[in-house]
């Protein structure tokens, strides 16, 4: 099915009974490219609350496979967080175990109280009779197998299964499941009915074989890293808020504000440098998009938490060495504008400098 350009053709009750096999926003105006990867995304995973950090830039994919009857669903965008509320019980025939394979990126999945946080390479089960949630503070893509439970039940021989428990891609079997799962989606349109059955059962014995490993408790380095990923994604998602600071962000987390400073302090940083260049960075964004040369450069400081337009410009300066007009000139005019001054600055350098430590 070709790629659709007009989001308003994506609310056609005939298209909405087709199944596509690929989509992405990349031909579909900016405006509406949240809406309409929303949409795609509710054919596949229904009625599910989602929350965008903002409405512009926005960017995502979603391809889908079938392989041995089992759908395989890749979804990959810019920061996007869901709460999903499912309509099956326990003892549906709907029901099924969600593996969730992280591509890229750094996301974490909640489920009944269990706290799994991915990077690349690492997998979690979710129960799609339970309610769960996902976020993330950045780029991120994840591949979704979903897998009946009733074949789940033959392979996996468990009381109960680790919902929301991370499986390390790192090493050993692990990491040999993450390489069969983006083997499988890449080739699985080139496989044999019997090659798809016979690699999807090679699959679920490794799968099997993850499940029952005993997996370590939580280390003082995971610890670090829950606690990282919860302090940066509450900070995405209130940048905008002009009273953002330490103490209003370990009130909403339910941690000291000692601990908010020490994930900082471990790169030499506060949490208002932190809260700060992120702020510009999203500026900068705004400044270079053309949709938003309608608004002031006052209007854009003001939506991501700046309160003094004076401040405001001197950050910017310091940061870019231009001025906030002088830099919205040089882009209108199509000339060179400073290069990001500061790793920090990079898509994926928030999360990673500081899960790193």
């Amino acid at each position: 099915m070709g790629m659709m350009d007009d989001s308003r053709r994506l609310r056609s009750p005939v298209l909405a009974e087709r199944i596509f096999q690929s989509f992405s926003t990349d031909r579909i105006p900016l405006p509406d490219r949240q809406e309409a990867w929303l949409w795609n995304a509710k054919q596949i995973c229904g009625d599910c609350d989602f929350r965008f950090p903002r409405e512009f830039p926005f960017h995502g994919t979603i391809s889908r496979r079938r392989l041995a009857e089992l759908e395989m669903t890749l979804f990959a965008s810019t920061a996007v967080a869901f709460n999903k509320y499912p309509i099956t019980g326990a003892k549906s025939d709907a029901r099924a175990c969600i593996v969730i394979t992280q591509l890229e990126g750094l996301r974490r999945y909640c489920q009944n109280g269990n706290i799994a946080i991915l990077r690349r390479g690492d997998i979690t089960l979710i129960d799609s009779a339970t309610p769960w949630s996902s976020d993330c503070a950045a780029d991120c893509s994840r591949l979704y197998l979903r897998v009946p439970q009733g074949l789940i039940d033959n392979h996996v021989r468990l009381s109960a299964l680790p919902f929301a428990r991370r499986i390390s891609g790192d090493s050993g079997l692990g990491a040999i499941l993450f390489r069969l799962s983006t083997s499988l989606f890449e080739q699985a349109e080139s496989l044999s009915a019997s090659e798809e059955r016979s690699a999807m059962q090679g699959y679920l014995r490794i799968l099997s074989a993850c499940v029952g490993i005993d997996q370590p408790g939580q280390s003082g380095a995971d610890r670090r890293l829950e606690l990282s990923t919860r302090i940066l994604n509450y900070i995405e998602s209130h940048l905008t808020e002009s009273s953002l600071g330490p103490m209003e962000i370990a009130a909403a987390l339910n941690i000291s504000v000692r601990h908010v400073h020490r994930v900082f302090s471990r790169q030499e940083s506060t949490v208002a440098d932190w809260i700060r260049t992120e702020r510009l960075k999203r500026c900068r964004k705004d400044l270079c998009d053309p949709r938003l040369q309608a608004k002031s450069i006052t209007e854009i400081a003001f939506y991501w938490g700046f309160n003094d337009s004076a401040h405001f410009s001197h950050a910017f300066k310091k940061q870019f060495q231009l001025s906030p007009r002088a830099f919205r000139s040089h882009v209108i005019a199509g000339l060179p504008v400073p290069k990001l001054a500061d790793q920090r600055l990079d898509e994926s350098g928030p999360i990673w400098r500081l899960l790193a430590s």
